[in-house]
């Protein structure tokens, strides 16, 4: 055997070289004192070319590439209906805002109206006072009136507030809830 093939190493009791590619070689000195060297031939590497097989690994090559593509088809998919869904939520939501404020819009210029008119009306009730204590009894029950008034459009106001306030987020609480639902199933 070729001396530049073996490295020597010392094991208990022993003095042998070991070839680095079959088995080991017992030194001179080891058979000389009676040692026993175990011989063990290397019979699988599995960095060997004589284990490599281009099949094998062309098949499990293809394997890993359709389940990635498999993989990658399905997460597409997901991610397309959800797009899909949440575009369909932001049009819902915009188009709940768009009706709510104008909705919002037709009150306040009602209510503006209606002050309006009560003020002018009440402006033609003072041209025609003749005693003071008719202006006050007048301007008393205008202000009377205008409060009362406020009050009932105030509330009118906040209870559109309100349902348009359901309104705009119904989209996007139906898009909360059906995305845990679809959570709670996988």
């Amino acid at each position: 055997m070729n001396a530049a093939l073996h490295k020597y190493i010392a094991t208990h009791n022993e003095i042998a070289y070991i070839d680095i590619i079959t088995q080991w070689v017992p030194h001179e000195r080891a058979q000389n004192q009676g040692a026993q060297i175990m011989a063990t031939k290397k019979t699988d590497d599995v960095f060997s070319l004589a284990s490599f097989d281009p099949a094998k690994v062309t098949e499990t090559f293809r394997d890993f590439a359709e389940k990635g593509a498999a993989q990658s088809k399905e997460a597409y998919s997901k991610m397309k209906t959800a797009a899909e869904d949440a575009t369909k939520t932001v049009e819902a939501t915009i188009e709940s805002a768009q009706s709510g404020s104008v909705e919002l819009g037709l009150k306040a210029i009602d209510a503006l109206r209606t002050n309006a008119e009560n003020s002018l009306s009440h402006m033609e009730a003072l041209l025609g006072v003749k005693s003071v204590s008719e202006l006050f009894e007048l301007q008393t029950a205008f202000i009377r009136k205008q409060a009362e008034l406020a009050m009932e459009q105030a509330k009118s106001m906040q209870e559109a507030t309100r349902k348009i306030a359901e309104t705009v987020t119904k989209p996007g609480k139906d898009a909360a809830e059906k995305a845990i639902s679809g959570f709670k199933k996988n």
